[in-house]
């Protein structure tokens, strides 16, 4: 056999021999590669303009649980329990009420959790966010809801049932200052002079913005991004949930999907505004405005302040987290229906006058 045709042979031999080995090594190596694994789920996010409305809140109620309980010692104390009470702006406090709920939320591990498994699929995950965006209300029907929702109404409550302890007190003050064997009673029931003065006063300390404190800002950032620092109690509540309610729900849920972030401030922004709870803080206020407008001795401004800080602002926190419930009964059981304070007229608020004042 020719050298030449033998060398030619030996060569398609080898060409043939490493196409074969090139096609295995591919085939192998193709089949070794593991697709890409998905991206981890962002974290937990909220933006700090959340922290700061809640900040707001968290500050005037602390302000506000340090209202005298009563026991005026002149009628200037009055008037400074009043200034203090009054220096909210209602919309400002409102949307803070919700803010704080969702930081509540967040410190539930249970609907972190519950939320968070949908975070993982990144299309999911959209999917998720782009529904609760949609409709706020979805958000309480995501794993652990009840147990987030036991926590934003225990706190908030816990809250309401302090104010409403001063409220208590100070209306009862507002009748046993009146008593004759009462040392208070000479200046209870004399006039307060510049009634309109104290009125404006109100007036526009009710109409200040309402800055939030740089410390506690910091704190309820860092309790809702690390689910941590609040002391709250473990609870449950099941449904139905007040729209404030589920608008914490849902601004707690998007944080835990990691899209509550600064990128999302005009989600969050539009979820924590709530017109029944902006409802019934602006008719307290204007439910004050007309009582002081009312209002002649000093006995009346503590009533003033009773019925229209304290109480007021107890029964607003608690409508916002606790729905009412309706039953439905014999109608011949039914009693008489009790006007809320924030619905009663103005005449209605004035205490009765003095016995032989």
């Amino acid at each position: 056999m020719p050298k030449a045709f033998m060398t030619r042979g030996l060569s398609i031999a080898a060409l043939a021999a490493a196409v074969v080995l090139a096609s295995c090594s591919t085939k192998t190596e193709t089949a070794s590669v593991a697709p890409p694994a998905p991206p981890p789920p962002p974290p937990v996010t909220l933006n700090q303009s959340v922290a700061e409305a809640a900040a707001v809140y968290v500050a005037f109620l602390r302000q506000a649980q340090t209202i005298q309980p009563g026991g005026f010692p002149d009628a200037e104390s009055i008037q400074a329990e009043i200034r203090k009470g009054a220096s909210y702006e209602p919309l400002e406090l409102s949307r803070g009420l919700i803010a704080y709920g969702s930081v509540i939320a967040l410190q539930s591990p249970e609907f972190v959790a519950g939320v968070r498994q949908f975070a993982v699929d990144p299309t999911q995950r959209q999917q998720m966010v782009a529904r609760i965006v949609a409709d706020p209300a979805y958000a309480a029907t995501l794993p652990g809801a009840d147990a987030a929702a036991g926590l934003i109404a225990s706190t908030i409550n816990k809250d309401a049932v302090a104010m409403r302890a001063i409220a208590d007190a100070v209306e009862q003050d507002a009748y046993t200052v009146q008593g004759r064997t009462d040392p208070r009673r000479r200046w209870a029931i004399t006039p307060i002079p510049h009634r309109e003065v104290r009125l404006e006063s109100a007036k526009t300390l009710s109409a200040v913005d309402m800055l939030p404190s740089p410390e506690e800002s910091a704190r309820l950032f860092a309790a809702a991004n690390t689910g941590t620092g609040l002391q709250v109690e473990p609870s449950r509540k099941a449904p139905p949930y007040t729209p404030a309610m589920v608008r914490s729900l849902a601004i707690a849920a998007l944080a835990a999907l990691g899209a509550a972030g600064d990128e999302a401030k005009a989600n969050t922004d539009a979820l924590v505004s709530e017109p029944n709870s902006e409802f019934c803080l602006n008719m307290s206020k204007l439910m004050l405005f007309q009582c002081l407008a009312a209002s002649r001795p000093s006995y009346e401004d503590m009533f003033c302040l009773g019925r229209h800080v304290a109480r007021d602002l107890s029964s607003c926190a608690t409508q916002a987290v606790f729905a009412p419930i309706i039953t439905v009964g014999d109608p011949t059981e039914t009693g008489t229906p009790v006007a809320t304070p924030v619905a009663a007229s103005a005449a209605a608020v004035r205490t009765p006058a003095p016995a032989g004042g």
